[in-house]
Formats: structure tokens, C-alpha cells, sequence
């Protein structure tokens, strides 16, 4: 799940400048997306999912024997671009539930990374989603996210990267 959960703290660290919503509304008058999503962030956070998982696949020979799953370079793309697209589409709910950025949005904060990782590997890579992602794995991914999302979060407040701890 790396190529998933790497982009999205990277896109906060190094994102900024142009909003990919141009700061543009939608018919009910609220943003699009909000200032909190850039090109910037996009794009370099996408390309951090994708470093992490090449260096993945390049490592894959010397770790065969452990267990963990083989990436390929789709499963990689998909998963990275997947990521921030679904911290898009959350984004753009959020603000049609009146929520602003940084306002806390319980579950769909957590999950919305691998909610868009695995819409992105269902519709363009299934045969390694199926292959790949068994109940053991979906449980850890389940569990783990959450956990991993607070302690992420934590971090990028006292470092005073992001304004709220959640």
C-alpha cells in the first residue's frame, strides 16, 4: 500500500501554489475542491506513490522469500494516482456537505486513499487486485490506515505542516 499512503503527505509537504479548481465554484456557490488541493500537490505526490513503488519493484527480487505481494507498474501507477483521486472526490463531497477544509470528516478522511487506489485497480487492473489483496491483507489495510492516517497527521501538525492534528 505504499504507493498509496505516500502520496498524500507528500502532496501536503510540497504542494501549494495553483488550485487544480482554479478556486472556481460549484452550482451550490461552494469550491470545487478548496485551496488545499494543487497541481503541485497532485503531481508531485503522484510521482512519490510512483518512486516508492518502482523502488519496490526493484527491491521485490531480494524479499521474494517474506511474503509481501509483487507490484507491478500498473498496480503502482494505479495505486498512487488512485490515492489522490479519491482525496479529490472526498474533497469535493466534503465541501457539498458544507464541511470546510481541515474540518474533520470521520471514515472518509481515513479510507478515502484506498477507496480510490482500489476503484483505480478494479477498473483498470482487477486481475491484480484479486491476486493480490486477500482477506488477511484487506483486514491489515483496514486496520492499519486508520492508525497510520492519525500518526501521519500528528506529525504534520507539530511540524506545523498541516493546521488541524486530524
Amino acid at each position: 500500500m505504499l504507493p498509496a499512503y505516500i502520496p498524500n503527505p507528500v502532496a501536503a509537504i510540497i504542494g501549494g501554489g495553483t488550485p487544480i479548481d482554479l478556486g472556481n465554484r460549484f452550482w451550490d456557490g461552494r469550491r470545487i475542491f478548496g485551496n488545499g488541493k494543487t497541481y503541485r500537490g497532485f503531481l508531485v505526490g503522484v510521482g512519490s506513490g510512483i518512486a516508492v513503488g518502482v523502488v519496490q519493484i526493484a527491491i521485490q527480487p531480494a524479499v521474494s522469500g517474506v511474503g509481501l505481494p509483487s507490484h507491478t507498474y500498473l498496480s503502482v501507477f494505479l495505486l498512487s494516482l488512485g490515492a489522490l483521486s479519491g482525496d479529490l472526490i472526498k474533497s469535493f463531497l466534503k465541501r457539498r456537505a458544507g464541511k470546510e477544509q481541515g474540518e474533520r470528516w470521520p471514515v472518509a478522511d481515513q479510507y478515502d486513499l484506498v477507496a480510490g487506489g482500489f476503484l483505480f485497480l478494479a477498473l483498470f487492473d482487477l486481475s491484480w487486485l484479486i491476486a493480490t489483496i486477500d482477506a488477511v491483507r484487506l483486514f491489515w489495510i483496514l486496520i492499519l490506515t486508520p492508525v497510520l492516517h492519525r500518526v501521519v497527521n500528528i506529525i504534520g501538525y507539530a511540524t506545523g505542516i498541516k493546521d488541524v492534528p486530524w
